[in-house]
């Protein structure tokens, strides 16, 4: 049986797909791949699906081996990839003959990758996807060293592209474009949310990425207002804590909170904020 088998996980390793979408009213969010486009970018370069499952890694460090033939393609932040300790490159397809390895160095902008294999990872989905939610814990467990990944079959259905020259550096600021949220009117000030400049907090993770106010007015709730009861958050919302600190809610957010959602991101810097690494100065643009 064709599979791969992890040999370094890194800092934190899953398998993401693009999601369960559909059961939010059972508590369960969609979850998959923090940035979505960097995982349609490897499924194609392998000859996949766009929805393929992959391997999505954060801070790189991964190291597989090649259990059989496979053809395999990295994608997403900046890093060194290599095939049997030869730098290779991101973004272009990969062949892999029985026992070779591929390895992701240190990310130096971004923060996550994403590994296709030529044929998806073949693991039970759950919920009809084989993503790993961190919140609700479901899907497969977090990758370890020792685990093998069994790899599907494939046809040339879908045509694949070799290579995809795309920068996907950060910039010095990021920017991240969102329109006003649903309760947007509960803050004082929310013109100092796109005016302010903001750092990403080392706490963030794939439930949300933490803002830390380095310069401008914090943001705070009106004062006087009752309490908010929970409802509904959708992917990419911009919840204010009273803190005045703002969460980026990511894949695997709550489905429910009782804090406002004061923005929301557009659905293209969506896949920005899933590279979101700690230290990154994030800006906010009203949309």
């Amino acid at each position: 049986m064709t599979a791969v088998e992890i040999l370094t996980p890194g800092p934190f390793a899953t398998v993401q797909d693009l999601g369960r979408p559909g059961y939010a009213y059972l508590g369960v969010p969609r979850s998959g791949a923090a940035d979505r486009g960097a995982l349609r970018l490897a499924n194609r370069l392998v000859g996949n699906a766009e929805g393929a499952a992959c391997i999505e890694t954060t801070l790189g460090g991964l190291r597989l081996r090649a259990v059989g033939d496979v053809v395999a393609a990295v994608s997403g932040a900046m890093a060194d990839v290599a095939r049997n300790g030869v730098a290779y490159g991101r973004n272009a397809s990969m062949p892999l003959t029985d026992g070779d390895e591929l390895s992701i160095g240190t990310t130096t902008s971004g923060l996550r990758n994403y590994v296709a294999i030529r044929g998806g990872i073949d693991i039970e989905p759950t919920l009809g996807s084989r993503s790993t939610d961190t919140l609700a814990t479901l899907g497969p467990a977090t990758l370890t060293a020792g685990a093998h990944l069994p790899i599907g079959p494939h046809d040339n259905s879908w045509p694949a592209i070799g290579a995809a020259p795309v920068d996907d550096r950060l910039p010095d600021v990021v920017v991240l474009d969102a329109t006003d949220g649903p309760r947007a009117d509960r803050v004082d000030n929310l013109a100092d949310l796109f005016t302010a400049t903001w750092v990403v907090n080392a706490a963030s993770n794939r439930v949300g990425v933490r803002l830390d106010c380095r310069d401008g007015a914090a943001v705070r709730h009106r004062s006087g207002l009752s309490e908010l009861s929970s409802e509904g958050i959708a992917h990419g919302s911009i919840q204010l804590p009273p803190s005045g600190q703002p969460v980026i809610f990511l894949a695997d957010h709550p489905v429910t909170g009782g804090y406002p959602v004061v923005a929301v991101l557009s659905a293209r810097s969506l896949d920005r904020a899933g590279q979101l690494a700690p230290g990154n100065v994030v800006r906010l643009r009203r949309g």
